[in-house]
């Protein structure tokens, strides 16, 4: 009982630390709301001032307490593959049990050395582009990493309200700059009153520009990724397909990758509501190589049951209706953009999605 008490003292002083960078950016934030609405007070500028802090802290908001999602049970070992599973001693066994239970699933992605990915810590087949966090202890889909100051992971859940925390922390921290620029400049000029305030201005300007240089720089970053439909860890380390290693595997083109994070409808772009594509668990692929160990399903060999699947109609949760249009609209992902999107990839999917579709939209998740 003792080591089991003690781990889980240490477990619950960690979860305590991960929040000191959380309630450093709060505490900043909240002081330059003082310092900028209190001691500042350009009137004229306030209008503008709070539309950005409240589109700001709405979106990293979103980004701490939106819980990342996780795979979904078909992906998950039953209790007799465990069994199975731990019988085998030798990994050539396991794996042929792996490829197995893989076949009826949208699994395309493999290890280096072409393996199928298994998460021993949770016990499942790893869908594409999901990895194993090892602070939340779990595995997350499309996982880009874990970010210390949201103290969450960033992935499919939460990726596009942590782009656009970016945006609005990079306007807040402009917009700031730009407007205590001529007060700064009086400061050293002695052409403030010699109060209070004179210090705020000081330490405002310096913070403001400081964390625009930093955020800029990430932004930038993770608008080139959305572009190139990459995540932090693949643009690490490339994805690998069954025909090697392919660091533009998920890309579809500027504009279908952009609405994959952030949806078909351009009102909720700039919202920190979920509307990205998908659901994570499967992507579009650019394969230049089909996997020969996926079999079609029977979708793609009969064109009546494909046409009647992709007019399929399910009932939606609120700002679910562009998610689930890349999942019935599959001809819409086959067109070419910068790279060729095999309409039999999408096709072998078509049933598995679907499916997945009508359980979230039922709220059996």
């Amino acid at each position: 009982m003792a080591p089991s008490g003690s781990r889980s003292i240490k477990r619950g002083c960690q979860r305590v630390l991960y929040w000191i960078p959380v309630l450093f950016i709060a505490l900043i934030v909240a002081w330059s709301y003082y310092a900028y609405v209190l001691q500042l007070c350009i009137v004229v500028y306030l209008l503008v001032y709070h539309v950005v802090f409240i589109m700001f802290v709405w979106a990293y908001w979103q980004t701490i307490f939106t819980k990342p999602m996780n795979p979904l049970k078909e992906f998950h070992l039953s209790h007799s593959d465990k069994e199975l599973l731990e019988r085998e001693d030798r990994g050539e066994s396991q794996q042929e049990i792996l490829r197995r239970i893989a076949k009826d699933l949208p699994i395309y992605t493999r290890t280096n050395s072409g393996a199928i990915r298994f998460c021993d810590r949770c016990q499942l087949l790893k869908p594409d582009r999901c990895h194993h966090c090892s602070v939340c202890d779990k595995c997350i889909l499309k996982m880009d990493h874990h970010c210390p100051w949201v103290n969450n992971c960033v992935g499919f859940a939460n990726y596009k309200f942590f782009m656009l925390f970016l945006l609005y922390s990079l306007l807040y921290c402009l917009f700031i700059t730009a407007t205590d620029l001529q007060y700064f400049i009086k400061f050293w000029t002695n052409g403030l009153p010699d109060t209070q305030a004179k210090f705020h201005i000081l330490f405002l300007f310096f913070s403001a520009s400081m964390f625009s240089v930093s955020l800029a720089s990430l932004f930038i970053y993770h608008c080139w990724l959305v572009c190139k439909n990459r995540s932090t860890l693949e643009a690490v380390r490339s994805p690998v397909f069954r025909h090697g290693t392919d660091k533009n595997g998920f890309s579809l083109g500027f504009s279908k990758n952009f609405r994959q994070v952030f949806g078909d409808e351009v009102k909720y772009w700039p919202i920190p509501v979920f509307s990205s594509l998908g659901d994570g668990c499967s992507f579009p692929t650019c394969l230049v190589n089909l996997d020969p160990e996926q079999p079609s399903s029977p979708t793609g060999s009969n064109p009546a049951n494909k046409s009647a699947a992709e007019g399929r109609q399910f009932p939606s949760k609120p700002l679910r209706e562009s998610q689930s249009r890349l999942l019935t609209s599959t001809p819409s992902w086959s067109e070419n953009e910068t790279g060729s999107v095999f309409g039999e990839t999408i096709t072998r999917r078509t049933s598995y999605r679907n499916q997945n579709m009508l359980r979230i939209a039922l709220g059996d998740t």
